[in-house]
């Protein structure tokens, strides 16, 4: 069977009518921005998992790895998901808290890219969260030691069985090593692409390089501390 020829597919983004402007911002500043492109992509019903994003961490080394969770909260402060404490980016970012978030909506020929730290969020704040799911999710995360090399899926059905058995109907499912991060963002790039392949990039970032300057041409200035650019595609 002969495999799909790659180099040859194309999809049709938007039109020049639907370019993505400096002028179209309400404001200078990303955070609302995201949040106005996130509730398109909710109201959107053909992308079925709209904060679904992937996460890239890397080790100590720079070694990367990448995977996909979900978001759960924005904030002026920053991006929170949850994950097990144990788990290999939990692990990862323990050693090198440098991280990457990517969004992309098909639908909405949309992409969000954000580069950060990643910290844990309180305790009170991720057991407040962890008792807001539902209870079989709960038991789920007690019963998966994630990232860790297991002898069988017959291993976790017994596990799982055996909590539900021990707590019963009601007992609340106490918190395991598990928590949530938030990404503090220090550049955040908004994506869209053109039909024409001349996609629209504006990047928003915090920290100026050493002897740059806003110049009102390459480089402007924003609100709440970010500057923002427009790159090439």
């Amino acid at each position: 069977m002969s495999f799909v020829d790659l180099a040859s597919l194309r999809i049709k983004y938007k039109s020049e009518k639907e370019i993505f402007l400096e002028s179209s911002l309400e404001r200078k500043e990303p955070i609302s921005l995201f949040r106005k492109w996130m509730q398109d992509a909710v109201e959107t019903p053909e992308i079925i998992e709209p904060n679904a994003m992937c996460l890239a961490t890397a080790t100590k080394d720079a070694v990367p790895s990448a995977r996909f969770v979900l978001l759960k909260d924005v904030t002026e402060e920053g991006f929170t998901f949850f994950t097990n404490y144990e788990s290999r980016k939990a692990d990862e970012l323990a050693e090198n808290p440098n991280v990457a978030l990517a969004f992309y909506w098909l639908p909405l020929r949309r992409s969000v890219r954000i580069e950060g730290t990643a910290e844990r969020i309180s305790r009170e704040a991720s057991e407040t969260y962890f008792h807001q799911r539902p209870r079989a999710s709960q038991i789920g995360a007690l019963a998966s030691p994630q990232s860790q090399p297991i002898p069988s899926r017959e291993f976790l059905d017994k596990k799982e069985k055996a909590i539900k058995e021990e707590l019963g109907p009601d007992t609340e499912v106490p918190l395991p090593n598990w928590g949530g991060y938030m990404v503090r963002p220090k550049a955040i790039e908004f994506w869209q692409g053109q039909t024409n392949r001349l996609h629209d990039r504006i990047r928003f970032r915090k920290a100026l390089k050493e002897g740059e300057a806003v110049d009102g041409t390459l480089l402007h200035q924003g609100e709440e501390g970010w500057v923002y650019e427009r790159l090439a595609p």
